[in-house]
């Protein structure tokens, strides 16, 4: 069988991809500077590899990580597509599944997460690990 990923480009990530890349792994914006001001891989370790790793992918790992980009667009488009069934509670046999918008979320952020995996850097500070924090 081969690998869903087979379909997609396999050349290097367009500005549009990376920008999408850092949303879905959180990193912040890289900005029109680059990595100039207080942002950037000169103050995160993890940022730097990200934009190292985004820049020098083999052909199949961009492939790959492409395959993972367009499941992210899907459960994001299906997430935003939740929010229009939130006044519905029941609609003739069909009942709303009253947690569709946090189910949804969780599977956005466990795929955000799969990203991360898939290019080899932490969760950035907009996603975190994933584990409950307790502030005292």
């Amino acid at each position: 069988m081969a690998s869903p990923a087979a379909s997609f480009g396999t050349s290097s990530l367009t500005d549009a991809e990376k920008a999408d890349v850092r949303r879905f792994c959180g990193y912040p914006p890289y900005g029109g500077l680059g990595n100039a001001g207080f942002q950037g891989w000169r103050f995160y370790q993890a940022y730097g590899l990200l934009e190292y790793r985004m820049n020098n992918l083999a052909p199949a790992e961009y492939a790959n990580l492409r395959y993972r980009l367009s499941l992210l667009y899907a459960i994001e488009a299906a997430k935003a597509a939740s929010f229009s069934t939130l006044n519905v509670a029941a609609a003739g046999p069909f009942t709303r599944n009253a947690n569709e918008t946090r189910d949804r979320e969780r599977q956005y952020n466990n795929e955000r997460r799969e990203l991360c995996a898939v290019v080899g850097v932490p969760p950035g500070p907009q996603l975190g690990d994933g584990s409950l924090s307790l502030v005292v």
